[in-house]
């Protein structure tokens, strides 16, 4: 009996301490996989408090607790991980606690934290990875994570103060209010000196928010309840240009922060030249004809001499650029490397350069938060405007700034300081392909025919990639991969095309003649066939026919790689004897953006097809989507209905 009277007020015992645990309360509370039934687990609540000191050295402290609901979510949670750079962080896992289904609480040993050089593609700037391994985990189980971080994630400049930001004094900061599991209740708040005003926004969404005056601090508190993952589009445009997102920022405007990065980069001499730079210079420029001669030539020197793989190089990593001298010698760098290369050159050339900054792949908003991961070039032309260049992106591309880069924003580092600016759209007709051919049907079914491919700007690109970014002794089997993908049959009686090495004198041109046997399905009464231009060869150049058009609307923007302008035009004779009895329709549609224009016509034993397709933009609104759909359609629509003519004996 006593013993019995024992257990019995230990398991009382046990479930007041278990309810009087706010998290076990917090987790019993939280729901379960019913509650959420398309979630692996459920984030029950994310708080970070961030502590600002005045030279704008941060300390962030993460609070996070999880639930699991399926195993997928336990495998999601076995291994804690907290990403860092070291050279401008200091982290830590401090703890992490599990909570078993059935009650049992274990709090892990912090000495088993591994600390691991991060996962690298293309960049290799020594981030690492502070890890704890979690273990097993079951649905219903819970995990506690505290984290904390002293320092930025931003960019390291060449200071020995590692931890603090690149403008001192000063703090900003991006926070996603966005997640790819459902958040019960997400909190941001900052603790800050009064003597720094902090501007922010939010964006994308509403949030609950508080500013209150503790002693010489101001605190500001950002809520934000039930948040859920929301469905991406195809194509759509990135993340954080739709999903809810805070900035925050001390610096007063987009102007402080060009005055700034134009001044730490000429106070570190990152575009002193050398005496082997300026020989270099003199060398690329022998012969050049005029001031956009010479610009083009340096440009396209630096973009395909200076091989794209980021080290630790020391001083001068993140915003601070390179010095010349150090880029010339390794022949390597990241995007700031290849810029910094640029503008050194240029300047030896006796042009007026300077760096600026991009977002590559997302839109910069106007709180004057760090929204860039990208470096560029400028020059200042004679007629006093500013001209963008990009060395990253044009290896091998007959434009100085690539226009795939086309509706992005971008900072100027200039002395007398610049605002946000976006580049302009790229007219389609700077990135044209035309194929145009002539073609037989013999009796049997087999086509006879040749093409020619034109194709300039960014379309000039994409099908010189076949060349350039493969061996001498792959390029024609490259071409020929081209046929083969309309019919396995396909055989090339000739090619010939352009030297893709001498992308700056042409645009790239294919010219090419074939033989397909058994390319016309050919019975007693009829002859089968779809024209070879119009089955979408090089359909690699053809952006816009990847995309799905099954989705009937769309909620979020979309972006397609460039503007861009088609042209399909082939005449194909077929026998005597063959008359037309169903030839695709003729259609036009379309608007000022978007629009499409294409027909089949028969005149004896003449049949011509002609098809124009215009994509105005790289960057489209949902309403544009409707248009851009059908356009899409139209040209697919060309491709999969087969002309039918009748033999008439």
């Amino acid at each position: 009996m006593i013993k019995k009277i024992f257990f019995l007020t230990a398991f009382l015992l046990f479930k007041f301490y278990l309810f009087a645990n706010p998290i076990v309360d917090l987790i019993n509370k939280a729901g379960d996989a019913s509650d959420y039934p398309d979630a692996n687990l459920l984030v029950v609540f994310d708080s970070t408090k961030v502590i600002v000191q005045e030279t704008g050295l941060s300390y962030i402290y993460t609070h996070k607790l999880f639930k699991i609901f399926t195993p997928k979510g336990a495998k999601n949670k076995s291994v804690i991980k907290y990403g860092y750079d070291p050279l401008s962080a200091y982290a830590e896992i401090q703890k992490v606690i599990i909570y078993r289904k059935d009650g049992e609480i274990e709090e892990l040993n912090m000495e088993n934290i591994l600390d691991y050089p991060a996962p690298a593609r293309g960049i290799y700037w020594g981030a690492k990875e502070k890890m704890i391994e979690v273990g097993r985990l079951e649905p219903g189980d819970a995990v506690e994570v505290f984290l904390f971080k002293k320092g930025f994630t931003y960019a390291l400049l060449y200071d020995d103060e590692k931890y603090i930001p690149p403008m001192k004094g000063h703090f900003y900061d991006i926070i996603e209010f966005w997640s790819n599991d459902p958040v019960k209740i997400k909190v941001y708040q900052v603790i800050i000196p009064k003597d720094k005003p902090l501007q922010y926004e939010f964006y994308n969404g509403e949030v609950q928010s508080s500013l209150v005056f503790v002693d010489d601090k101001m605190i500001y508190t950002f809520t934000k309840k039930d948040i859920f993952p929301f469905k991406r589009e195809p194509r759509m445009v990135a993340n954080s240009d739709v999903a809810p997102k805070l900035l925050m920022s001390t610096s007063p405007d987009w102007k402080a922060k060009s005055l700034w990065f134009y001044g730490v980069n000429e106070d570190f001499g990152s575009f002193e030249s050398t005496p082997e730079i300026d020989a270099k210079v003199n060398e690329i420029l022998t012969g050049a004809k005029d001031e956009m001669d010479s610009i083009s030539r340096l440009t396209h020197w630096v973009a395909d001499e200076i091989r794209y793989s980021g080290i630790s190089m020391g001083e001068g990593e993140g915003y601070t650029l390179h010095n010349g001298e150090m880029n010339f010698t390794d022949r390597c760098g990241v995007c700031k490397d290849k810029a910094g290369m640029l503008i050194t050159m240029l300047r030896a050339a006796g042009f007026e350069s300077y760096a600026a900054m991009t977002m590559a792949g997302s839109r910069i908003d106007y709180i004057p938060a760090d929204q860039f991961n990208h470096s560029i070039t400028i020059v200042k032309l004679s007629d006093g405007k500013y001209r963008l260049l990009d060395p990253t992106w044009v290896p091998f591309v007959r434009e100085l700034w690539s226009s795939r880069e086309q509706q992005q924003n971008y900072l100027m580092g200039l002395p007398e300081g610049a605002d946000l600016d976006i580049t302009p759209i790229s007219p389609p007709e700077n990135h044209y392909l035309n194929i145009y051919g002539t073609s037989k049907i013999l009796p049997d079914g087999t086509l006879e025919g040749e093409f020619t491919l034109d194709a300039e700007g960014q379309s000039d690109a994409t099908v010189r990639v076949i060349f350039t970014y493969y061996y001498k002794s792959q390029w024609e089997t490259n071409i020929e991969k081209e046929l083969l993908k309309i019919s396995p049959y396909a055989q090339i009686v000739n090619m010939d095309y352009t030297n893709p090495a001498d992308y700056l004198s042409t645009p790239v041109k294919i010219k090419i003649k074939y033989i397909i046997p058994e390319y016309a399905i050919v019975t007693e009464k009829e002859i089968i066939f779809t024209p070879l231009i119009a089955s979408n060869i090089f359909k690699r150049a053809m952006y816009h026919l990847y995309f799905n058009t099954d989705l009937e609307e769309r909620k979020y923007a979309f972006r397609d790689r460039c503007s861009r302008l088609v042209e399909l035009n082939e005449t194909i004779i077929v026998p005597e004897n063959a008359k037309s009895a169903r030839l695709p329709y003729t259609k036009s549609i379309g608007n000022d953006i978007t629009a499409f224009d294409g027909g089949i016509e028969q005149e004896g034993k003449t049949i011509k097809l002609f098809e124009k397709i215009k994509l105005g933009k790289r960057i489209y609104e949902p309403k544009d989507w409707e248009m851009y759909r059908k356009v899409v359609a139209a040209q697919k629509e060309f491709a999969e209905q087969p002309i039918i003519l009748k033999i008439e004996n």
